[in-house]
């Protein structure tokens, strides 16, 4: 390894550290980090700003902007305090239950669009909700950003990991679908009665402020129901462009600048306010933190680390499936896992070619990086996407998640959930093949 790709480890460890332990803010650090690849050498201007591979991803970014404006209209209409109103009086306002239904639907609603955008549709719903109620918001949000991940893994748009693994394999939205969704519905089984130890069992239902809420006339909420139905049209738009994006080839990013704009048109609010929700910290985090991995990337740290893999696999694809799905488990949390990914597939591919024709046990690596890879993400508040945005909504609406307390709970939900795939791996596409 080059004197450079060294310098590039040190730069980022340091700069994991320093986000790991908040003793300094996020996105100071990773914009420095990125600052500092730069001036090591590590990264340049066409690396960082117009490679795939090794550089900013622009879709993840696009794809973030355009949903944060589109959740900026639709709160000026009410929606949201109509959506929390309906969930604390579907189960009685009784928290363990409201954490249930919220997971449930945070996970089915991140399969049909994708995590990211389901958390930011969810958060305000929830800090709405716990507002109403005065309870902490904190595992509410842990919860739902864990189930989002859960559940993405389900279909190829759930996460942004899984449209890079299906363009490098063939695999299709129906191939996803047949082959993870069942185990993501154990693994949801698993993930609430994880839910139940982690908070469940120590919240306290007041009957008070219950009765308080079910006595609440949600219709009264909505403020301008014309606009809701328009933004209603805007977002089954933005659903249909995200299932067929396989048909239609256009990117995530695309659909939702042009939901954005369509949200923008119909409503002809002023700029001042559908940008309010844009989480612009969020933003530029991710910006210095693609930077920071994409130096790792482009100094071959990263293919190293995935030649290890190959080399320590061989042909025994049992054992090559189990460290696919343990390593990209392990290294997603550390480095993010859509930088990771973009890293990995190209390997696959070459380990087994693309999914048509080849054999259970052979395609059983290309689940295996999706798996480890979503599930993997849940280990800390920089694994996913998904944790990014929802650390930056509770850290804006003055309820912090710490990188510790995130890991806290993240890290055994990982375990949990990696070990139950490991079996189902082996048995679906070995012992049953």
């Amino acid at each position: 390894m080059s004197t450079t790709g060294i310098l590039a480890i040190v730069v980022f460890a340091a700069a994991y550290v320093l986000i790991a332990t908040e003793k300094f803010n996020r996105v100071v650090v990773a914009l420095s980090g990125a600052a500092a690849m730069v001036v090591i050498g590590a990264t340049r201007g066409h690396q960082m700003f117009f490679s795939e591979s090794t550089g900013i991803d622009w879709n993840v970014i696009l794809l973030l902007f355009g949903m944060m404006v589109i959740v900026g209209v639709l709160r000026t209409t009410g929606v949201f305090e109509f959506l929390a109103i309906w969930a604390a009086q579907a189960t009685g306002a009784r928290p363990f239950r409201m954490m249930t239904l919220l997971v449930l639907v945070t996970a089915t609603a991140s399969a049909l669009l994708d995590n990211v955008t389901t958390v930011l549709l969810m958060a305000p719903v929830t800090l709405l909700l716990c507002d109403r109620l005065h309870t902490d918001p904190v595992p509410f949000l842990l919860a739902e950003v864990m189930a989002s991940n859960i559940g993405g893994a389900a279909t190829l748009i759930g996460d942004p990991p899984n449209i890079i693994i299906a363009s490098r394999s063939g695999l299709g939205f129906t191939d996803f679908l047949v082959h993870l969704a069942p185990l993501v519905v154990v693994l949801l089984a698993l993930f609430v009665g994880l839910c139940w130890l982690f908070w469940g069992r120590r919240m306290r239902h007041d009957p008070e402020r219950a009765a308080a809420v079910m006595r609440l006339q949600r219709g009264e909420t909505i403020s301008d129901a014309r606009l809701l139905r328009r933004m209603g049209l805007v977002l089954l738009a933005v659903l249909a462009g995200f299932v067929t994006h396989s048909l239609t080839h256009l990117e995530p990013s695309v659909i939702a600048l042009l939901g954005a704009g369509a949200a923008i048109a119909v409503s002809r609010l002023p700029s001042r306010v559908y940008l309010h929700d844009v989480e612009w910290p969020t933003l530029l985090f991710f910006a210095g933190l693609f930077i920071m991995v994409g130096s790792l990337v482009h100094q071959g740290v990263i293919g190293e680390l995935a030649t290890v893999v190959g080399q320590a696999m061989g042909t025994d694809y049992l054992a090559g499936a189990q460290i696919i799905l343990v390593g990209s488990a392990v290294l997603s949390g550390i480095v993010d896992n859509i930088p990771f990914v973009a890293t990995m597939a190209p390997l696959v591919l070459d380990l087994v070619g693309p999914a048509d024709g080849i054999s259970p046990a052979r395609e059983s690596l290309w689940w295996a990086l999706a798996l480890g890879a979503d599930l993997g993400g849940n280990a800390t508040a920089i694994g996913a996407s998904a944790n990014v945005v929802v650390t930056g909504i509770a850290a804006r609406s003055g309820h912090p998640i710490s990188f510790a307390t995130f890991a806290k709970y993240g890290i055994p939900v990982t375990a949990v959930t990696i070990a139950a795939s490991a079996p189902y791996l082996a048995v679906r596409y070995f012992a049953l093949a």
